[in-house]
């Protein structure tokens, strides 16, 4: 990620839940969280298909309440960080059997985002003094997140 992207994204985490990262978590952040979006299109690909359609609607979308407060929330902060087109490309766009509707391809960088959001909150949930995101931190976070969506 270059250093302008990075120093957005390092802004994010500390606007969203007051944690510094480091430049070494960005490849681990963007694979999960691309991991993480592919779950929720393929839960929306079944969706899609159930309704006997070859194309994902955003109302396929799995999102959670806790997931959309967190996006509107990510809308708040993007307004004075400017992250979501650094978001749109780094978004994974995965292969499926189906294909994304316009919308629906559009609220993908929100979604990135949102989930980007609820992750560094979710660091002071789980220690509400950490200051610093260390690779423990990383993956008790992932964990629980793994076995929420």
């Amino acid at each position: 990620m270059p250093v302008m992207g990075f120093t957005k994204f390092e802004r994010l985490f500390r606007v969203a839940g007051s944690v510094d990262v480091d430049r070494d978590d960005v490849e681990r952040y963007l694979d999960f969280v691309n991991d993480a979006l592919y779950d929720l299109l393929i839960m929306a690909q079944a969706t899609a298909k159930a309704n006997v359609r070859d194309v994902i609607d955003p109302w396929d979308l799995p999102l959670t309440r806790g997931l959309q407060e967190s996006m509107h929330a990510f809308e708040r902060m993007d307004a004075e960080i400017g992250i979501e087109p650094i978001l749109e490309e780094l978004a994974a766009r995965p292969p499926l059997d189906v294909s994304l509707d316009d919308d629906t391809q559009a609220r993908l960088p929100l979604i990135f985002g949102g989930i980007t959001v609820a992750l560094a909150r979710t660091f002071k949930l789980i220690d509400a003094e950490l200051k610093a995101v260390h690779t423990e931190e990383w993956e008790r976070t992932f964990n629980l997140f793994r076995l929420l969506i």
